[in-house]
């Protein structure tokens, strides 16, 4: 595989400019604080093949659904993060000609994302005539301060030169997914220097949103010629001279602040505010912040690997953009599919944050982070209700894409049959519940949303007559490549499940029952549910069956198939894939991960090597999943094939699709296979490790924050060792021994 970027502990760069594959660089070299992010497009002129994209969490529009034939039920829009003003832009021009390196003759190209500082550096030297002429770039999007962005550009030359930049605050923006071709921004103000915008207005009630930007410039060697301004752009001009002695400085500084936590008429004003905030500091003070910032970030953050530096530089790319798109400081957000890095998938909230994000972001920040995203849900429970009316169903379905709760995706098999994304709410709470001790959340929000839930899965399922059992037809599972299938053994199980936790913690707050309108004649319905859930199974293979007819379908390893025919989704027809018994992720293998406790390793063993071989990975939640599986079955080397598909599934492009942006929320598997995989943290009933160390490695080394307490653990060829940096002693579990943790122990490493 020839690599797009350079191996490096702490960086991602390149010495080529790609043409062919520019979005791809665009999408691995994407910055983001939480609040704001963008691709990693070019300030200058790039008039060749590219996607310019800056996105603002929580910002968005309900495009109108288009589909080929409406379906009742189907929600009015997709809801979709919006391609944001382009404040970067700069037009340089040298010599009366303007830059732009799809056209120019040029040398010394460097494009490098620094991971431990989040700062994006570029530089190249143009060539005209006898003139060379360095071009530097470098910019970031601050975590001290979250509604600006910097950037600095440094020109020299070995001649003397002209140059002029028009320094831009540009809205003149659209998005590649409209669903018909509209432009979703309309002017409200201009000025020297600051702009307002606002979303158009739409059919369906949704807020439209005001953002401001103001931008102010610091400069050497340049002289300032006045501004223009246009219905949805603004421009700020400067000329000056290059001499081998002259260099020329720019600094812009930008400021964006919007309606979601100003007034709409406040918005430019607190903008100025914020930007005469900064006066006082350099840019060189401002980025000292920043990267202290990261490097705090870090201290408890990085996964530290010695014996491969491509794999580092997998786990530290994929937390680096995880920490980019989500830290918690905001409640109202959550976790986009792509986070700032593309349009795919809309920017909005999917299950993959509750079954995929919420054990790092427990294991990793603060207990409040998680909680939030737990609260979130909890808030948008109203819209649950809506949901599942929608279908004529009681109780609360949650989205499987959403902004506000209510649900914003058209496609027929995900929004109405992929209902075990309803389930991975109440595993949440039930993970955050065991993770961390506290119940108080349980008890009171927790309740009213597992209420819902299990309410839903007591009117969804249907009770076969002729069988003596329940069941629950037309849906799809986790693997996307069948649709609308009866009896999907994880749905099934989930629902089983959800019914039994919900009632078990109901018997446990009794007094809750009555607050939440429960009757007696209510529990004994999902306590005969519970007991007659049909779960399939096959006896003499000894595994659970991923639906009624998956095993009359011609059954073959993937090995088998040309390598011509992969991914499958972009060269077979999608009638061909529902055919066939080809998986695109975890299914059956999902419940083993999610109720790892309740299966032998013998159940785990037949499975996996039932399903894994028929499974092409083509999800980006798939490989992790495997991996921890692997894992625990001593399938070592398999093991880490897949936290290498993981943890650089975009560094090295492996589904072809990073183009489109990158893969945020499967980024935790990465952490999850070093974690839950060769470290074997479980936490059902307390802190368990049985770790291994990859054949290539000599050591990995994590931190955990775990019910009060900081672990710093270590897992090397001299042993596992663990240290308790913070917090009261306590008792863990190392290859199914206890042991009693003061401040450090040490036990040999298991072969």
């Amino acid at each position: 595989m020839k690599r797009k970027f350079a191996v490096d502990p702490w960086k991602v760069y390149t010495t080529t400019l790609d043409k062919e594959d520019k979005r791809l660089q665009e999408s691995i070299t994407s910055l983001g604080n939480g609040y704001m992010g963008m691709r990693g497009n070019f300030e200058e002129t790039y008039s060749a093949d590219h996607h310019q994209g800056i996105y603002l969490g929580g910002v968005w529009y309900p495009d109108k659904t288009r589909v080929g034939w409406w379906k009742n039920g189907y929600p009015e829009y997709f809801g979709k993060v919006i391609n944001a003003m382009n404040f970067l832009r700069l037009q340089i021009t040298i010599d009366g000609k303007e830059v732009d390196l799809a056209t120019e003759q040029y040398e010394d190209f460097y494009l490098g994302l620094d991971l431990q500082h989040g700062i994006l550096q570029r530089h190249y030297t143009i060539l005209r005539g006898g003139k060379k002429i360095t071009l530097a770039f470098e910019r970031f999007v601050s975590l001290t301060t979250k509604e600006l962005c910097a950037v600095n550009v440094k020109i020299t030359s070995n001649q003397k030169a002209k140059v002029e930049i028009i320094s831009y605050l540009d809205n003149e923006v659209t998005n590649e997914d409209a669903n018909y071709d509209e432009m979703f921004w309309q002017s409200i103000a201009k000025e020297e220097g600051g702009l307002v915008v606002q979303t158009i207005p739409n059919a369906f009630g949704i807020e439209q949103f005001t953002v401001a930007a103001n931008m102010d410039h610091r400069v050497q060697n340049l002289s300032y010629s006045g501004h223009n301004e246009e219905e949805l752009q603004v421009t700020m001009n400067f000329f000056g001279e290059v001499d081998v002695d002259t260099a020329i400085e720019f600094e812009k500084r930008i400021i964006v602040t919007t309606s979601r936590d100003y007034k709409e008429k406040e918005v430019l004003a607190k903008a100025k505010e914020k930007q005469a905030s900064l006066q006082s500091l350099s840019y060189q003070e401002l980025k000292e912040q920043q990267e202290n910032a990261w490097l705090e970030r870090w201290k408890y953050a990085d996964v530290e690997i010695e014996g491969s530096v491509e794999d580092q530089q997998g786990i530290r790319f994929n937390l680096f953009q995880l920490f980019s798109t989500y830290y918690g400081e905001d409640a109202r957000l959550n976790i986009g599919p792509k986070g700032f890095t593309g349009e795919k998938y809309g920017g909005a909230t999917y299950w993959d944050t509750e079954a995929y994000c919420l054990p790092l972001y427990l294991a990793l920040t603060d207990q409040k982070v998680a909680r939030n995203l737990l609260e979130y849900r909890f808030q948008q429970l109203p819209q649950a209700y809506h949901n599942a009316r929608q279908q004529g169903l009681k109780g609360a379905l949650y989205p499987m894409v959403t902004f506000t709760g209510v649900e914003c995706h058209n496609e027929w098999e995900i929004t109405f049959e992929e209902i075990h994304r309803n389930a991975a709410m109440v595993y949440a709470i039930y993970r955050y519940t065991l993770y961390t001790g506290d119940t108080s959340y349980l008890e009171h929000e927790g309740l009213e949303v597992m209420t819902g839930v299990a309410r839903f899965w007591a009117d969804r399922v249907h009770y076969a007559k002729n069988k003596g059992v329940y069941m629950i037809h037309g849906v799809t599972g986790p693997n996307e490549y069948e649709n609308n299938v009866n009896n999907n053994w994880l749905t099934n199980r989930l629902a089983k499940w959800v019914l039994s936790y919900t009632k078990e913690t109901l018997n446990t707050y009794a007094y809750r029952k009555e607050e939440l309108g429960i009757s007696e004649a209510e529990l004994a319905k999902w306590t005969d549910i519970i007991e007659h859930m049909y779960e399939p199974k096959d006896e003499e293979k000894g595994i659970f069956v991923q639906h009624d007819t998956f095993l009359d379908k011609d059954l073959m390893p993937v090995s088998d198939l040309a390598k011509e025919d992969l991914p499958l989704n972009q060269n077979w027809s999608w009638d061909k894939i529902l055919r066939s018994c080809f998986i695109k992720q975890a299914d059956v293998l999902q419940g083993l991960y999610y109720f790892n406790n309740e299966f032998t390793l013998e159940e785990k063993r037949r499975n996996f090597e039932f399903y894994e071989p028929m499974t092409v990975h083509e999800s980006s939640l798939s490989p992790c999943i495997h991996a921890i599986l692997a894992a625990e079955l001593k399938k070592n080397e398999k093991a880490v094939e897949l936290y290498k598909r993981t943890a650089r599934l975009d560094l090295d492009n492996y589904n072809n699709d990073t183009e489109d942006g990158l893969h945020i929320t499967s980024m935790t598997g990465s952490w999850l296979s070093i974690v839950e995989g060769f470290a074997g943290m479980r936490t059902f009933d307390g802190l368990h490790f049985q770790p291994f160390l990859p054949t290539e490695w000599k050591q990995y080394a994590f931190h955990i924050n775990y019910r009060g307490r900081l672990l710093f653990i270590k897992v090397s060829e001299a042993g596992v060792e663990v240290q308790l940096l913070e917090g009261k002693p306590m008792v863990l579990s190392i290859y199914d021994k206890e042991y009693s943790l003061e401040n450090e122990l040490y036990v040999p490493l298991e072969k």
